[in-house]
C-alpha cells in the first residue's frame, strides 16, 4: 500500500509539473496575464516591431468624423496585441482617429463560456458607460480549441442563447452591447489563415449579421495579397500581426471600414 501511496503521490507531482510547464509555456508564447513582460521581450527584437511602427509615431488622419468618439474593444490576443508589444489595431485607430479606445481584451480566451474570462464573462468588466461604436474579434481561440459552432436562434433575447457555442456567445455579445450602449456593433475576422473551422465561424457571422443588421469587418477577404517577405515583416505567426502588420497591412482596411461603418448609420439617423 505504501508503494502504492507513493506511486500515486509521483504520478500527481509529475502532472502539476507538466501543467505548470504548460501554463507558463503558454503564458511566454501568447502573454497571457502576468507572462506579458516575457512575452514582450521576446518579440522585441522582430522588425516588425521596430519603433518606426510604434503607435507614437502614427499622425491623426485628416478625416475628423470619429474625433472624440468612444469605441469599445471586446477581443483575445490579436485584439490586445499579443506579438506587437501590447498595441494592436485598435490603439492605432485611436491614434489615427483621435477617438477614445477601451480595450478589453485577454489572450487566449474564446467566445464561448469555457472559461471565467470567456468574452461573455468579461462584457461586464467593460465600465464604460458611453460608447459609439463596439467592436468584437471573430475569436480564433473557439476555432483552435474545436469549440462548437451551433446554429443562430429566432429569438433576439440575450437570456435566450446558449453561450456554449459560438453562435449563442456571439448573439449574446450582440443582444448585451445593444441593450448596454446603444450603439453600432461591429464584429471584425482574422485575416485567412489554414483553418476549416474559422472558415465555418466566418460563415456563421455573416448568417448573424443578416439577422441582426450588424457590419462586419472581413479581414479574412478583404485583406491584399502580401508577398513572403512582406509577410515576415507584417506577421509573428500565422495569426498574430506585429506593429508593421496592424499599421500597414491592417490599417488602411480597418480604418476605411470603420470610418464608413459611422457613415452609414450617422446617414440613417441610428447614432
Amino acid at each position: 500500500m505504501k508503494k502504492r501511496g507513493k506511486r500515486i503521490l509521483l504520478i500527481l507531482a509529475v502532472i502539476l509539473v507538466l501543467q505548470a510547464a504548460w501554463i507558463a509555456f503558454c503564458g511566454w508564447r501568447w502573454g497571457w496575464g502576468p507572462f506579458h513582460k516575457l512575452s514582450d521581450f521576446r518579440y522585441r527584437s522582430m522588425p516588425g516591431n521596430a519603433e518606426q511602427y510604434a503607435v507614437s509615431q502614427v499622425q491623426p488622419s485628416d478625416d475628423e468624423i470619429l474625433k472624440g468618439k468612444t469605441l469599445i474593444f471586446l477581443g483575445s490576443s490579436v485584439t490586445y496585441g499579443a506579438a506587437s508589444l501590447g498595441e494592436s489595431f485598435a490603439d492605432y485607430l485611436g491614434a489615427r482617429l483621435q477617438c477614445n479606445v477601451a480595450k478589453e481584451a485577454v489572450s487566449g480566451t474564446t467566445l464561448v463560456t469555457s472559461s471565467p474570462n470567456s468574452y461573455v464573462k468579461r462584457l461586464d468588466k467593460i465600465k464604460t458607460k458611453k460608447a459609439d461604436l463596439f467592436i468584437c474579434q471573430l475569436s480564433t481561440n473557439d476555432a483552435s480549441q474545436k469549440k462548437p459552432l451551433g446554429s443562430v436562434s429566432a429569438s433576439v433575447q440575450k437570456e435566450d442563447f446558449g453561450t456554449s457555442t459560438v453562435a449563442g456567445a456571439t448573439e449574446y455579445i450582440i443582444a448585451y452591447a445593444k441593450d448596454k450602449w446603444n450603439c453600432p456593433v461591429t464584429f471584425y475576422t482574422n485575416p485567412k489563415y489554414d483553418s476549416d473551422e474559422y472558415a465555418a465561424m466566418v460563415e456563421l457571422l455573416y448568417k448573424i449579421r443578416d439577422k441582426w443588421g450588424i457590419r462586419v469587418v472581413d479581414l479574412w477577404t478583404e485583406l491584399p495579397e502580401i508577398t513572403e517577405e512582406q509577410r515576415k515583416l507584417y506577421m509573428a505567426d500565422a495569426i498574430h500581426p506585429t506593429r508593421a502588420g496592424y499599421l500597414e497591412w491592417w490599417m488602411p482596411v480597418m480604418e476605411k471600414d470603420i470610418i464608413e461603418i459611422w457613415k452609414v448609420k450617422t446617414e440613417k439617423g441610428e447614432v
